[in-house]
């Protein structure tokens, strides 16, 4: 978050999975469109919060398997782990709001053995304020109910939560996600960074609690279970804040944010060639990487016909003795290397080959130059690379123009030294 100097416009506090992720889009379209329009247009000055059952553990593993990108913070564990960061640098101060006499896990797992029905969840998923279960089919209301009434007797305080007619989590009355959100507001309120807009979105009934947060939009993506649009038609069918989308999925968000109106939903992606050939009006390096690397994808896919023209346009756009830095060390004149891109023309037609930048900011500036720094993803059929990417831009009548690019291997990359085929 370090990258805001002001209230951001807008956070989103999205879930992940059937959300922002749709598992059944095995291209990744409405994700990846998703990625470039707030990579384009938000990163730089809002917040992006991802909301997830899943604990950490099977977070990072969803983050290999899908292009998803960093957010600033993430919940985790139903509501119960909060942190920040790269790093996931975790809230201690959200972990002692959780500690309380009346929550006690040995004392959760001593009832629920009690139960023939309840079968523990791997240990993945079982964490400090939370414990997970499989139930049997048909179980879970009679179970819940008597399980909620032995725990009350043992003195704690928690919330049972029931979903995908499978699940059954256990956790302290005081967490969840509608409470983690709303301890987040404050934290941020208190900061001084408190969002001007916040948009929630989600498509379970994990994720019913984030639309009753007053002043909160919310969105409720089409493919939505049942079980939340039975609770929206009780609780918020006359919300004008909470609608439920036409869009599956990230789609859904994107067309929540033009709903709303809290800001630009058309993507990068949605433009076509034409996106390639738009000039903004302002001065953006999130555009600029962006509709460069678009470009990069397409070309190599084969979808653009007169990419010769836009190879033309790119050089003009570097100053004469730009540089490029390989990963590998080489160094070589940029305008070289986009020239050589012709001989790339389609090399990865037919396959599933995906490129996406992520958390695109400023990291210095002078009112004539800026650099850019920024995570390049490439994938090719099941094989991932990524570089930390540095772009200096020099501002020349108003436009950006690139001086020099450094490339070297991400450490999230699978691939660190495969120098053949990476092109830039």
């Amino acid at each position: 978050m370090e990258q805001l100097k002001s209230h951001p416009p807008l956070m989103i506090v999205s879930d992940l999975d059937h959300t922002m992720v749709d598992h059944q889009d095995h291209e990744n379209l409405s994700l990846l469109r998703f990625n470039s329009l707030w990579e384009e247009s938000y990163r730089r000055d809002s917040l992006l919060v991802f909301s997830t059952a899943r604990s950490p553990i099977l977070y990072n593993a969803l983050r290999k398997e899908k292009p998803l990108l960093t957010p600033d913070i993430i919940i985790t564990s139903i509501g119960t782990e909060i942190a920040y960061g790269n790093s996931m640098v975790p809230d201690d101060a959200w972990v002692e709001t959780l500690n309380s006499d009346q929550w006690n896990r040995e004392i959760v797992l001593e009832e629920t053995s009690k139960f023939p029905e309840l079968t523990l969840q791997p240990k993945t998923e079982q964490r400090l304020h939370k414990v997970s279960f499989y139930i049997d089919e048909g179980q879970g209301e009679p179970v819940t109910k008597e399980l909620s009434q032995l725990l009350e007797k043992r003195g704690l305080d928690v919330k049972i939560i029931y979903s995908w007619g499978k699940n059954v989590d256990v956790i302290p009355r005081g967490a969840g996600k509608g409470e983690a959100l709303e301890y987040l507001l404050k934290k941020l309120n208190s900061e001084g960074i408190f969002p001007v807009n916040t948009l929630a979105c989600g498509d379970s009934e994990h994720d019913a609690e984030l639309y009753s947060i007053p002043d909160v939009h919310g969105v409720m993506v089409s493919n939505s279970q049942e079980e939340l649009l039975k609770w929206r038609s009780e609780n918020a069918l006359d919300n004008p804040k909470v609608i439920h989308s036409t869009e599956r999925c990230a789609d859904g968000i994107i067309q929540a944010i033009g709903h709303f109106n809290l800001g630009t939903n058309i993507s990068p992606r949605d433009d076509g060639s034409e996106f390639l050939n738009r000039k903004m009006d302002v001065a953006n390096p999130g555009h600029e990487v962006v509709r460069f690397y678009l470009f990069y994808e397409r070309l190599r896919r084969g979808e653009i016909k007169n990419y010769e023209t836009y190879i033309a346009s790119f050089k003009e756009s570097c100053v004469p003795a730009a540089v490029f830095v390989h990963p590998s060390g080489a160094e070589k004149s940029l305008r070289d290397t986009i020239d050589e891109l012709r001989k790339c023309y389609g090399d990865r037609k037919g396959k599933k080959f995906w490129v996406w930048v992520d958390q695109v900011l400023v990291i210095e500036t002078t009112p004539k130059q800026c650099t850019v720094k920024f995570d390049k993803w490439e994938q090719c059929e099941d094989e991932r690379k990524c570089c930390t990417t540095t772009v200096e831009f020099t501002s020349k009548g108003g436009d950006l123009v690139w001086e020099k690019v450094k490339q070297i291997w991400s450490e999230e990359s699978e691939v660190k030294n495969d120098n053949s085929s990476w092109i830039l």
